[in-house]
């Protein structure tokens, strides 16, 4: 079924005038006053859409997007295909923070039930399914969507235009927002579900907020344990894939996409736009660098922190985390210097 979406978007900007706004140099546009409709990820946009570049590991990316435009950095602007118009700047990374705020105003101020005082709980919009059971305190924003047979523990929030499907269960504590989710849910006490991605274009001029526009996607039979964050894309959305259990305390950032059936134990932390496979495995207090790949049936060992791309089926530990007969390696010659050290000291 087709969404409406989380957040307005404004009319169209001519991409001269959106050049000057952005402080951007136009170069090798062939139509000036075309319109630009939106910001797209470089994969994903299309005519009428800008994107931008500002990691060298997405050039293959770059040399195929079909974006009617493209903000990038001087030494990038002979790498943009011959379709696409060059927007240069210093900054594209600021640059594009700041077209998303011209195109998603609304998205700066980050949206919950989006009622008015005065409102019952469950708001008049709202559509619940027969067998709902909403328990006192909990909030239903405006335009929800709640199937049948799913509790709404006390104190929970289901926001603006959400989506759950049948047979959930949304913990006391727990917040929903710019999320659609599927059947058989557990979401644990304070579970925190498509709040705002940690995103920042840093700069010696302080550090302008990048709107989130993006959702979060949990599928079938997915659970979450207590206050574990799982926040929303920036442009594309965070996935959690069907049948994967995280358990307490863990951090999903933005832009990440888990596979089926993943195991997360407590304190893991995921950065932004990582990718897992299905069937992954990350033990207690392990993490992930942003923008790597981990492979299907991989497993990471507790405390363990991958910080490039991890082959499917690896079996990895260590800081940086490398493969476990070279991790074992490494913890026994510490051991042996560790005794060395010992004899030459007297001990």
């Amino acid at each position: 079924m087709h969404h409406p979406g989380f957040f307005e978007r404004a009319a169209p900007i001519a991409l001269q005038e959106l050049a000057r706004t952005l402080d951007a140099k136009l170069m090798h546009a062939v139509e000036k006053d075309a319109p630009i409709r939106d910001v797209k990820p470089l994969q994903e946009a299309g005519p009428g859409e800008l994107s931008f570049f500002d990691n060298r590991k997405y050039l293959p990316q770059l040399a195929a997007t079909k974006a009617s435009a493209c903000l990038v950095a001087p030494d990038f602007a002979g790498r943009v295909p011959a379709g696409t118009t060059v927007l240069v700047t210093n900054t594209p990374y600021r640059a594009f923070a700041r077209a998303l705020q011209l195109f998603y105003p609304d998205a700066l101020m980050p949206k919950a039930a989006l009622a008015a005082s005065g409102d019952p709980p469950i708001h008049p919009t709202a559509r619940l399914e027969e067998d709902v059971r909403v328990e006192p305190t909990a909030v239903i924003g405006r335009e929800a969507q709640i199937g049948r047979g799913t509790v709404v523990a006390a104190g929970a929030v289901v926001g603006y235009r959400v989506m759950i499907g049948r047979g959930c269960y949304i913990g006391p504590g727990v917040s929903v927002t710019h999320a659609l989710v599927g059947d058989r849910v557990i979401l644990h006490a304070g579970v925190r579900i498509g709040q705002d991605g940690f995103g920042f274009a840093m700069g010696a001029q302080g550090h302008l907020k990048v709107p989130q526009v993006g959702r979060v996607i949990i599928q079938d039979d997915v659970e979450i344990g207590a206050n574990s964050c799982v926040d929303r894309g920036a442009l594309k959305d965070t996935v959690i894939g069907e049948g994967t259990k995280i358990d307490n305390l863990v951090q999903i950032g933005h832009n990440v996409v888990i596979g089926r059936h993943c195991v997360i134990v407590g304190q893991t932390g995921i950065s932004g736009s990582t990718e897992l496979g299905d069937f992954v495995v990350m033990g207690g207090q392990s993490g992930a660098v942003g923008h790597i790949k981990i492979g299907s049936g991989a497993q990471i060992a507790g405390g363990s922190h991958p910080k490039n791309d991890v082959p499917a089926g690896a079996r990895m530990g260590g800081t940086p985390a490398v493969p476990m007969i070279e991790y074992g390696r490494q913890v026994a010659a510490i051991k042996r210097l560790g005794r060395r050290s010992g004899r030459s000291s007297g001990e």
